[in-house]
């Protein structure tokens, strides 16, 4: 690792592919999306028709209240930080910014925004700002864009549903006969395939080259549209700027435009929709874009039908389509001279009201629906041979704009884009994308197989029987490969050479898995209520989908995502969308008015990213969070209730948290040195970190304000590696027991096979006792033959620790294992270091936390329940609730 610049001790580098902090640690930012509930304001999510059009119309709607209530802020943000999230990405829409009208402000929300990101910096978060949406505005079925940006591009938003120009959910699956809560699963992006999506993107990156006539206050529609987006969120960083110490100390850099789409733009074929899956999902009725350019015009129109099944997308039919006239273009009576009388933008002349804007340049014909231009998106107009990049000629000067609007008001602030040239990152950038495991999110079922479906878009096979893979152990391999494939596309980020080294560090800015599973099973409403709770499918596909970034991938990520108002009927609050970490409706019953009462310390310390806090936070009868680094000497008064401390962090972090075990997992948040490889089994509670170190990788001691509280953490003029170490996985039987009573009995995972190592208590180690706050233990500094173990064991942990070389420090209250070593002076190569950290007594079964699983085992049924009593099938093969023949 090179020695990193000088500068704020909160500081963050980006540099050799990694976030780096002021020591030149290598660091791993990993958290959650806050929130998912920000695509909507509180009172209006996606279902609610009443007052949507009314309201969309005058822009009075606010935000207030996204992510998070303020007064219930803590008590969420204490639950993350406890989950060992450290990185928060922070959706927020144009509309909540710009709602009022064209440069009319919502100044009120901003401030709000300011201090929920005050909250944040109190329990130590860094944070990245998202400009969020979905298939353009929530007025065209989705998220991001102010009503008005609809009706300045002519449209006339009320007729979207009848003409199928998109689908909305609250007026599922039509106004007359709405029933917005049996809209199918991820059918909101089949808008991206639809007529408003296509358009506005299209009008949005590339207005002046395919739109010359839609010409608004005297610019075109793409000059309109993209100042005003670049200018609404640089009006956020301003203010966020002028409020103070939260740049870089808490907002670390901004993301690009959340899943931009290049509309028509490129299109080959207008007649014609892709026959290959690609980025926009064939679900319901799949219209071509002539046909919507038919449809959105009144006419007529027969679409081919799909089903979603197993295997993927497949035609079933076809489905008539009659708007009986009604058009999606605006009548021209709505704007008497060409000025809105609302909105007050004046029209050009030429720029018609109530026809499509696409036959307006001759793309296609009215009257007999014939398209002239079918290829008209894939070249420059006027040229019939030089193709259309989107990327480079149209994405590219859109993000310049946004960007150097957000740097002028945060200099450093890391980019977070696709691959674009190095001249707009100057050296602070991160490569942001996206994955889900589209089998998994689509069917709303963990199956027993699935396709390495990047691969295959990516035309790495020729034929889709050559990405399947089949058994649990092929599937967590392919995911696992699949973000590989997405690590390795950061090489282009800075435009390096693709064989290169990547300059920038990647983010898996979103990854998840739907929590409303088969039917809603884990929620009851299936057989009798059995599973009510039962949310061990759920925990199998997020494991594998997480586990994808440990490995050799070593990834950052925020997961997707946690919603306060999260619930059983309507998920997210956003198109049938239930992706949330947590939800109140699991709490467990007679135990929230357990959860107890916050309180902020009147003094915090937040310094480097020091994820090791859980939080400044204190919950009264939860540990007291130390300043980050806090020495071993901290204790807490001894007594039961500190005791009690343990008990109670853990059923805080369970309750209403769903398939906890695979999100809140040991990871490895500040390394000297470089990361390699991460392993961890949740069937064993067994973690593993391999990792390099080298001579340039000794960290900077010379200032002791590089990390705050360094002090406390500094070892023999080093600093740690840090581990987080969850309770979830390696609490001690007293702890489980204090914390669930009787659903701790029995919690040892009797399924899984403990060596009888791990049953000892002794330890050839030498352990240094701890006031319940923090526990040592030393090993040889520099041998480098396996060691013995150590066992620590009391009322917080009950682990075995084996390390290569160092010695080990235990900070409980924090959820948090320091790991010094020395670090090599003179050697030229690395140096490749081992630990190794697993429960003593074996994994904990989701019964003693109150998981509410039916069985800690997979059910094996039919043919694979043959296979496996004849010995034929290996462990792995089949997941849980998986039955053939």
């Amino acid at each position: 690792m090179p020695r990193v610049p000088s500068g704020d001790a909160s500081f963050i580098h980006t540099l050799d592919g990694n976030f780096v902090d002021n020591a030149g640690r290598t660091l791993l930012l990993r958290g959650v999306n806050l929130s998912g509930s920000s695509k909507a304001p509180v009172n209006q999510p996606s279902q609610v028709l009443d007052g949507f059009w009314e309201e969309a119309k005058t822009g009075s709607q606010s935000f207030i209240g996204r992510p998070l209530k303020l007064d219930d802020a803590d008590e969420h943000l204490a639950r993350l930080r406890g989950w060992g999230f450290n990185m928060l990405r922070f959706p927020v829409t144009w509309e909540a910014l710009e709602h009022e009208g064209p440069g009319k402000y919502d100044y009120e929300f901003m401030d709000y925004t300011i201090e929920i990101l005050r909250k944040c910096k109190a329990h130590g978060f860094k944070v990245y700002m998202n400009p969020h949406q979905d298939i353009w505005s929530r007025f065209s079925g989705g998220s991001g864009a102010p009503f008005w940006t609809l009706a300045a591009c002519g449209l006339n938003p009320c007729a979207f549903s009848a003409t199928q120009a998109a689908i909305i959910h609250c007026e599922y699956p039509i106004p007359a006969s709405r029933n917005p809560s049996e809209m199918p699963a991820m059918i909101w992006s089949t808008n991206y395939g639809r007529l408003i999506s296509q358009t506005m993107f299209a009008l949005f990156f590339g207005g002046s080259t395919f739109a010359p006539k839609c010409i608004i206050d005297g610019v075109n529609i793409q000059e309109y549209l993209q100042t005003h987006f670049a200018n609404a969120f640089a009006k956020l960083a301003e203010r966020v700027a002028a409020a103070g110490d939260l740049l870089d100390e808490v907002v670390i850099g901004w993301d690009s435009m959340n899943e931009p789409a290049e509309g028509l733009i490129e299109w080959g074929d207008l007649n014609a929709y892709p026959q290959q899956q690609g980025s926009t999902l064939k679900k319901g009725t799949v219209p071509s874009p002539a046909q919507s350019f038919r449809l959105g015009m009144g006419q007529v129109q027969t679409l081919d039908n799909f089903s979603f099944g197993s295997m993927g997308p497949k035609r079933d039919g076809t489905v008539t389509i009659d708007p009986n006239g009604i058009k999606a273009w605006a009548d021209p009576s709505t704007e008497p001279g060409n000025v809105h009388p609302h909105w007050g933008w004046r029209r050009d002349p030429g720029w018609t009201l109530g026809k499509c804007i696409w036959a307006l340049h001759n793309v296609w014909d009215v009257e007999s629906g014939y398209v002239l231009q079918p290829d008209y998106f894939a070249h420059v107009p006027g040229t019939e041979v030089e193709p259309v990049h989107f990327l480079r000629a149209f994405f590219l000067p859109q993000y310049t704009l946004y960007l150097k609007a957000i740097r002028a008001h945060h200099p450093p602030a890391i980019a977070f884009p696709p691959p674009i040239p190095e001249e707009l990152l100057q050296g602070r950038a991160c490569y942001s994308t996206h994955y889900y495991d589209g089998l998994t999110l689509v069917t709303r079922h963990w199956n027993w197989f699935n396709a390495d479906a990047l691969g295959l878009i990516r035309g790495k096979y020729s034929t889709q029987l050559q990405a399947l893979r089949i058994g649990e152990r092929a599937i967590r391999n392919s995911l696992q490969t699949q973000l590989g494939y997405l690590k390795a596309d950061a090489t282009q980020l800075g435009a390096l050479p693709p064989t290169g080294p990547a300059r920038y560090p990647t983010i898996i800015g979103e990854i998840g898995t739907p929590f409303d599973m088969d039917a809603k099973r884990s929620y009851g409403y299936t057989d009798g209520g059995k599973y009510k709770g039962d949310y061990s499918r759920q925990e199998r596909a997020l494991d594998a989908s997480l586990n994808a970034a440990d490995g050799e991938n070593c990834l950052s990520w925020t997961v997707w995502t946690y919603c306060s108002d999260s619930s059983h009927p309507w998920g997210d609050g956003w198109n049938m969308e239930d992706l949330s970490l947590w939800c109140s409706d699991d709490l467990r019953a007679g135990e929230a008015d357990r959860v107890p009462a916050l309180r902020i310390p009147s003094k915090t310390s937040i310094g480097s990213l020091a994820p090791a806090r859980a939080s400044s936070l204190t919950i009264s009868t939860l540990p007291a969070y130390s300043a980050p680094y806090a020495s071993s000497s901290t204790s807490v008064e001894e007594g039961e209730a500190s005791q009690y401390e343990s008990a109670s962090l853990l059923s805080f972090l369970t309750n209403g948290a769903r398939a906890v075990r695979a999100f809140c997992r040991p990871w490895p948040i500040a390394v000297v040195g470089t990361p390699t490889n991460i392993q961890f089994d949740i069937s064993k509670a067994t973690f593993r970190l391999t990792l390099k170190v080298n001579a340039e990788d000794i960290p900077v001691d010379d200032d002791d304000d590089l990390i705050p509280g360094k002090e406390g953490l500094c070892k023999g003029n080093s600093l740690p590696t840090e581990i987080f170490l969850p309770l979830v996985h390696f609490a001690s039987d007293a702890c489980l027991s204090k914390a669930l009573g009787s659903y701790a009995q029995d919690q040892v995972d009797d399924s899984i096979d403990v060596g009888q190592e791990g049953n000892s208590r002794s330890t050839s180690g030498t352990t240094t006792p701890r006031a319940y706050t923090s526990s040592t233990l030393t090993l040889p500094v520099t041998s480098q033959a396996a060691l013995s173990p150590v066992i620590f064991k009391d009322d917080w942990y009950d682990v075995t620790v084996t390390a290569s070389e160092g010695r080990v420090e235990l900070l409980a209250s924090e959820q948090k294992l320091l790991w010094f070593y020395t670090v090599p002076t003179d050697e030229k190569e690395d140096k490749e270091l081992t630990i190794e950290v697993r429960r003593s007594s074996g994994a904990i079964k989701a019964s003693a936390l109150g998981l509410g699983y039916t069985s800690e085992n997979r059910a094996r049924d039919g043919c694979a329940g043959w296979l496996e009593g004849a010995g034929l099938l290996s462990e792995g093969w089949c997941p849980e609730g998986c039955s053939i023949m």
